[in-house]
């Protein structure tokens, strides 16, 4: 756990303050972008294990942030946040490439749990993506520079 950056997105103010001292108390890095333009732009220059989303947003919603995330290829895994009342949101969500989805409020353990769960994934799809580049260095080593340039999903 200790290390794993976290990018909180969520327009409430407290809601992200609150969250970041509880999970840097946990041994988590946490950045927090408070509109889903910010967080694609600090995803554009920086390396996140995961993302908590939230769905609810002005301007740009949780749904058009998670699609651009998507566009950047990154490998990252994004948590939606959602209220109870949104879930059909939260399950479109997930059909479009997030990994999970809590309802607020949630608990510390029930964040915490499926940040870690969501680590698990990214880390097994890095796995992945390596092994097949191996294989392709295996197969024409030619190419090999441009395999490993910044990471990102095929």
């Amino acid at each position: 756990m200790n290390g794993l950056k976290v990018l909180l997105v969520d327009d409430e103010v407290v809601f992200t303050e609150n969250m970041s001292s509880l999970l840097t108390k946990r041994g988590y890095q946490i950045t927090i972008a408070n509109n889903g333009a910010s967080a694609i732009q600090t995803l554009a220059k920086e390396d996140f294990d995961v993302v908590v989303l939230d769905l609810k947003m002005p301007g740009m919603d949780g749904i058009a942030t998670l699609k651009e995330i998507k566009k950047l290829g990154l490998f990252t895994e994004t948590l939606m946040l959602t209220g109870h009342g949104a879930v059909d949101t939260a399950l479109e969500a997930v059909k479009l490439g997030a990994y999970d989805y809590l309802t607020k409020p949630c608990t510390i353990e029930e964040l915490t749990e499926k940040i870690e769960e969501a680590r698990g994934k990214k880390g097994a799809e890095e796995r992945k993506d390596l092994d097949d580049k191996i294989q392709k260095v295996i197969e024409s080593p030619k190419d090999t520079f441009s395999l490993f340039r910044r990471k990102k999903k095929k």
